[in-house]
């Protein structure tokens, strides 16, 4: 303990799941940083004198996951303009007078998952079909339409919910009901999971993908199991896969260098760490 001590963490409720301090621990040891990643349960009624108080106590910042990813805004004293399209934080950073800014990293993690294991892949190649419209999926449209995606067809299995991304976004997104998913498969260069659908302990995802393009790129951001089915069946076609854990290490970067001042590497080390391999 070292009056350099830095301290960062993650605020949910629950809390105990999180692989963010098992992450950030290993880059805190990798860079011999003097500092700790602490996991801490804030419910909704004490967020906002949590947050106020955080600072006083030396934290630098922190990451923020369900539920609090969308009141945080209200909270925050600056917004960054990725945080306000998408319409919620996953990274609290506190400046040096202690202010609070609120940016989402999401779509970076998922950007830079892709293009970490298929190399040369660009959102501008062709058209994506996404699966879900919660807040994944809007990191993720946000994400693809700010990298030259053609447009992007929104399937829910509410179609009220993909409808209000529509709404939000604009007309580069298309929506489509479930199960006219086939129909589009054959004309889209990147296919993404954004439901849970598939992970451990929930349901499966069942989607025709008989027409589906072996040059398109399939990714699922679920990595409970690290091999979803979809992933599967799509390699069994002979498509590209990428599975969902690159956006959980992506993501978790530009915090870490906000607060510790390390540019960290996202490698096959991390994974294993992470993994609990």
């Amino acid at each position: 303990m070292t009056e350099k001590l830095l301290l960062a963490g993650v605020i949910g409720d629950p809390i105990a799941h999180s692989r963010s301090p098992r992450l950030h621990g290993h880059w805190l040891w990798r860079y011999g940083i003097d500092g700790h990643y602490v996991p801490l349960h804030v419910t909704r009624e004490r967020l906002h004198d949590t947050l106020r108080l955080l600072p006083d106590l030396g934290f630098k910042g922190v990451n923020v996951t369900i539920p609090h990813k969308e009141t945080v805004l209200q909270i925050a004293d600056s917004v960054t303009d990725r945080a306000a399209l998408i319409g919620a934080a996953n990274t609290l950073t506190y400046t040096a007078n202690g202010k609070l800014q609120a940016d989402n990293t999401d779509g970076v993690g998922f950007m830079e998952n892709i293009r970490q294991y298929t190399p040369g892949w660009s959102a501008s190649e062709g058209p994506a079909l996404v699966l879900g419209a919660g807040g994944a999926a809007r990191a993720v449209v946000s994400a693809l339409l700010s990298d030259g995606c053609p447009h992007v067809f929104l399937v829910n299995r509410t179609r009220a919910r993909a409808e209000a991304l529509q709404d939000h976004f604009g007309a580069k997104v298309h929506v489509a009901d479930w199960t006219r998913i086939p129909n589009v498969l054959d004309e889209v260069a990147l296919l993404v999971n954004t439901t849970s659908l598939g992970m451990v302990g929930k349901q499966p995802l069942h989607i025709d993908l008989d027409r589906l393009n072996p040059a398109t790129v399939v990714n699922d951001i679920v990595y409970t199991p690290l091999r979803t089915e979809l992933l599967e069946e799509a390699a069994a076609r002979g498509c590209h896969t990428v599975d969902g854990l690159g956006m959980l290490l992506h993501q978790a970067a530009p915090g870490f260098e906000r607060w510790f001042g390390v540019k960290p590497e996202v490698d096959d080390d991390l994974r294993a760490v992470v993994l609990g391999e």
